[in-house]
């Protein structure tokens, strides 16, 4: 998984370094090439992972799911309330992202806890209150923990696992993930350093401009 993140690293830079005129985020993760006839000619299409089909419960009780995200750009990242490490970092980063950007009707924030046992739907909320964040546009997720550990891994190309090691007994990686309308991912940040996260508010300006008439 260490390997998977390093190449979307690695991946980005390729491709952002490939055109200096008009960056243009890449499509990251795993892809296929697939052959479809157009206009009776064979032609060879690639196809990009996408965020996979989940629902979850936010902080309010609504439900969040691919659907709900289909018309956003989305940051999503993976905590618990109670982390002793990277959390609070993480939290204080993505409150700068979210301050900067809160006006922004086309963006929004998904923050899958992956510790539900704790992290119910009412600690959820009171970790948003605490936050000072209102409204409707940053979602702190509640689901099945096993659902969450995968999605994580397979949807995100995250990392979220039970270790007795690791501070609060969980093993999680420090990304933020930014998706576009189409669920496709478009850029990997460690969201505990902070030029990584202007990085982050910056491709977020470059992805939202994909979508200007």
């Amino acid at each position: 998984m260490k390997h998977a993140l390093l190449w979307l690293g690695l991946s980005a830079i390729i491709a952002s370094c490939s055109n200096n005129k008009e960056k243009k985020l890449p499509y990251l993760g795993h892809r296929e090439a697939i052959e479809k006839v157009v206009n009776g000619k064979t032609v060879v299409d690639t196809v990009y992972q996408k965020i996979p089909a989940f629902s979850f419960l936010d902080q309010d009780s609504t439900v969040i799911d691919n659907q709900t995200m289909g018309s956003k750009v989305y940051v999503a990242d993976f905590f618990f309330t109670s982390c002793p490490s990277i959390c609070p970092v993480m939290k204080k980063q993505m409150l700068r992202i979210y301050e900067t950007f809160k006006d922004e009707p086309q963006l929004a924030f998904l923050s899958h806890t992956i510790d539900p046992k704790h992290d119910t739907i009412p600690v959820l909320k009171k970790f948003q209150e605490k936050l000072g964040v209102d409204g409707n546009k940053w979602h702190f997720l509640y689901g099945d923990r096993e659902t969450v550990y995968d999605l994580a891994k397979t949807g995100y190309m995250n990392i979220a696992e039970e270790d007795e090691k690791a501070p609060g007994g969980i093993m999680h990686s420090g990304y933020f993930i930014l998706v576009d309308k189409s669920g496709h991912i478009r850029g990997a940040y460690n969201g505990t350093d902070e030029q990584e996260v202007n990085n982050l508010m910056d491709d977020i300006r470059t992805l939202l401009k994909e979508y200007q008439l």
